[in-house]
């Protein structure tokens, strides 16, 4: 007996039906709406018997079984990874390494699965996502937390025995997982489940519903494309083209499955035009990979490798235009190759630079500094110097300047803070692997097809001059004529800064004081605020190590004021107990690598703040009109309550200063000297030696400014023995002093002596002294109080107290 849903699902023969069509009853709607529903209620409730009666026994070999298995815990491990469940997607990565063993001595072939090296390669992924996001990471629990840093351990660990084979599903993952599905399904007589991790898509055929995968339907794509070349035409590649970027951006599409079937795309191209439409697009849907942290550096390369092809390609063919903000035509990519009329290209090359500096500026952000990963990431940087070149040169010849100029700013953010000798061993790695492939290169030519093929034009190895200066002022220069304001002040900053790097204090300060940046920084954003500190910190240690000590604390004096060093250089956040380090500021934090070493900087600030302030100290006793230089050096002092032997850097120059009180130069400078700071210096031994010339003269200021109403003469030669300086030195430090009115004295020349002028107050002239200080107190309150109601106040007169004049003469 049939089951009751073939009665209802299928008729009888033709000729039932036909002899039998006369006699049919007349049925109405209402009648037939019922008999539906009897119709849907037996067929689900015969649904089971009917499959167990149609559908037939599949047996199974324990390959696929064991197959299946690993499928299942990679279902898993996606699961978990949704949910952020790192303790249950740990358990599924040990379960399936112990899966791996089984799956290989069933498979008795010695090669690990596609299935298994793909799940590393999207733990991976994963983890780095992961790490990346740290507010998330701060929100997890401790055990969460603490199963992530563990799987990171685990993978990295477990990933090394297979470096070869993850490298090799990176370049061409399509082809091995197709593979890998073909030898499944004809070996064991099963299909690829769910739960590798493709997405399915329901077709229906006959009533009933077939699940196919992605991976499927782009094999059948490509044999279909690659069974004749000859038969695909513009119209095909195009309107494939237009599905796969239409699904950009849609739920549980994934970036690296666009770039794969964009790719292929990009092999079928049947226009010069429309591979670089093709192109473009998998430049941008690369940039992809970056939106939950940075770039991994294997896309980065390839991006890399993309830019350069797609230079190729407008190189090769003058007529192609590549525009950002202008109308194109739909169908303009349909010219061939042979077409001489301008072609217009929608895509920003520039943009497209900037973007892959900023990528590769975050992948150093979120590297340990001290691993040699972060070195390895270093040695791509020529690679973006080769693409920023060759793109400056491409949008200089079609006439783009001001984008021109943008991407050579990029070059010049990249180069300012490289001393000569850093420029050196980046120039040499460039030459030592201009030769070498720095990279994948996307595409693969077949000396049989008839699809277009581009062969390299643009050069694959940067240009770079003997001298880092020469280069930097090409591409200032460029800057300076064609760049926006931005662009411009960016560029007079770096300029500022590599020529304070290279000692040429004079024509930093000079670029500093024509540009007038300090006047309008103030009103530009926070990453060009903080390439201002960094020039001006700069600019402070190239005056320092010029022996200009007073040029060197006016340079430094602003940054310590605050006492937020590394916010203002972007080198991370001070230690404080209520706040933490925002995501924005996360972001502004520069490289390690060009980290200005806060140590020297602070001792560069504090010890020409105590070359100044010391001698300054001691005229105040004497002087009570002088002003604070540093205030921040004078708090210090009054701080340090108890005196012990000195650590920091503070302690060190902290006690170099009560030295330097008691006129011990010598012990001021050797405690100023075992810094270990002083070995970052190039030229170490003449900043040392300049230092101890400047703590000599800051003594012998100090010494005179103190015991000078002591005297009634000195010899310029005792003075000199005391202080180990010159006749000619001391000569000089002494008569500044009288000039600049600071020591009320006079030079003997027969005598070879210091003939002082005591000046002997009485206690009236200085109670005079304060009543002038009062009435010129009150002269200023009274011309604010007019400026507010106008008029005199009280009609009181103004002026000195009469008699003063001749109380002061006698």
């Amino acid at each position: 007996m049939t089951s009751t849903s073939k009665f209802w699902g299928r008729q009888s023969d033709q000729s039932d039906s036909d002899s039998d069509s006369e006699d049919e009853p007349v049925i109405t709607d209402e009648e037939m709406t019922s008999i539906k529903k009897i119709k849907n209620k037996y067929e689900i409730e015969s649904d089971d018997e009917e499959s167990s009666d149609d559908e037939k026994r599949v047996v199974k070999s324990g390959k696929a079984k064991r197959f299946e298995e690993m499928c299942a815990t990679v279902d898993k491990i996606n699961k978990a990874k949704n949910i952020n469940d790192w303790v249950s997607l740990q358990d599924s990565f040990d379960k399936m390494n112990k899966q791996l063993e089984k799956v290989m001595r069933v498979a008795r072939s010695g090669k690990v699965p596609t299935l298994y090296i793909r799940a590393l390669v999207l733990l991976e992924e994963y983890v780095g996502e992961a790490l990346a996001n740290k507010d998330a990471k701060k929100k997890m629990s401790s055990t969460n937390a603490k199963a992530l840093n563990s799987m990171k351990q685990k993978l990295k660990k477990n990933n090394k025995e297979y470096e070869d084979l993850i490298q090799k599903y990176k370049e061409n993952p399509t082809e091995e997982e197709l593979s890998e599905e073909e030898e499944f399904e004809t070996n064991s007589e099963i299909e690829v489940p769910k739960d590798a991790g493709y997405g399915e898509k329901e077709e229906k055929e006959d009533g009933w519903e077939r699940k196919s995968s992605k991976r499927s339907k782009l094999a059948l794509d490509k044999q279909q494309f690659m069974s004749d070349p000859r038969q695909v035409t513009w119209d095909t590649v195009n309107k494939k083209f237009k599905e796969v970027v239409a699904a950009r951006g849609r739920k549980g599409t994934r970036w690296f499955e666009l770039v794969e079937q964009l790719i292929f795309l990009a092999k079928v191209a049947k226009t010069p035009a429309q591979k670089l439409e093709i192109f473009l697009s998998i430049v941008s849907a690369q940039f992809d990979a970056g939106l939950h942290g940075h770039m991994p550096t294997h896309v980065w390369k390839k991006s890399v490798q993309n830019m350069l092809v797609i230079l190729d390609i407008l190189v090769q063919y003058p007529n192609i235009r590549v525009v950002d903000k202008e109308e194109i035509d739909d169908n303009g990519s349909q010219h061939g190759s042979d077409y001489n009329g301008t072609i217009r290209v929608s895509g920003n090359l520039g943009g497209f630079v900037e973007r892959m500096d900023d990528e590769f500026f975050k992948s150093l952000q979120s590297l340990d500094p001290h691993t040699t990963e972060y070195i390895e990431r270093l040695r791509d940087e020529p690679m973006l110097f080769v693409l920023a070149q060759n793109v400056q040169e491409y949008l200089e010849q079609v006439g783009d300047f001001k984008a021109a100029a943008k991407v050579a700013l990029r070059q010049v953010e990249l180069l300012h803070y490289k001393p000569q000798e850093v420029y050196n061993a980046m120039r040499k790695l460039a030459e030592q692997t201009e030769s070498g492939d720095n990279g994948e290169v996307t595409e693969v030519h077949d000396a049989t097809s008839t699809f277009p093929v581009t062969p390299e034009l643009v050069p694959r190895g940067p240009a770079f001059l003997e001298s880092s200066r020469a280069l930097m002022d090409i591409l200032v220069s460029f800057i300076y004529k064609y760049g926006d304001d931005r662009t411009k002040a960016r560029a007079m900053l770096c300029d500022i800064y590599q020529h304070a790097l290279l000692d040429d204090f004079s024509t930093a300060r000079n670029l500093l004081l024509m540009s007038h940046l300090q006047d309008s920084i103030h009103h530009m954003d926070i990453s060009s605020k903080i390439l201002f500190n960094r020039a001006m910190a700069q600019l402070g240690l190239c005056a320092f190590r010029n022996g200009l000590i007073i040029e060197g604390h006016s340079c430094l004096s602003e940054l310590y004021s605050g006492g937020k060093v590394k916010e203002l250089l972007g080198q991370g956040v001070s230690r404080s107990r209520y706040h933490e380090k925002t995501p924005e500021q996360g972001s502004l934090e520069r490289p390690y690598h060009m980290h200005i070493n806060l140590e020297l900087l602070e001792a560069v600030h504090l010890i020409c703040a105590m070359l100044l302030e010391v001698p300054n100290m001691a005229a105040a006793n004497t002087d009570t009109k002088r002003r604070v230089i540093s205030k921040t050096f004078r708090w210090l002092l009054e701080k340090q309550t108890f005196i012990g032997p000195p650590e920091t850097v503070r302690d060190n120059v902290i006690a170099a200063t009560r030295a330097l009180f008691k006129g011990d130069f010598q012990k001021a400078f050797d405690v100023i000297n075992s810094l270990h700071v002083w070995k970052l210096l190039r030229n170490r031994e003449n900043v040392l030696e300049m230092l101890n010339a400047n703590i000599k003269e800051a003594a012998l200021r100090t010494y005179l400014f103190t015991y000078y109403p002591s005297y009634k003469s000195l010899s310029i030669e005792q003075v000199t023995n005391m202080f180990e300086l010159s006749e000619a030195k001391t000569h000089s430090i002494v008569s500044k002093m009288i000039m600049n009115e600071e020591l009320h004295a006079r030079l003997d020349q027969a005598t070879r002596c210091i003939v002082f002028h005591n000046i002997d107050r009485t206690r009236l002239v200085n109670i005079f002294k304060l009543v002038e200080r009062l009435s010129v107190l009150c002269e200023n309150n009274e011309k604010l109080t007019e400026l507010r109601i106008g008029g005199r106040v009280l009609n009181l007169p103004s002026g000195r107290p009469v008699g003063y004049q001749t109380l002061q003469s006698h």
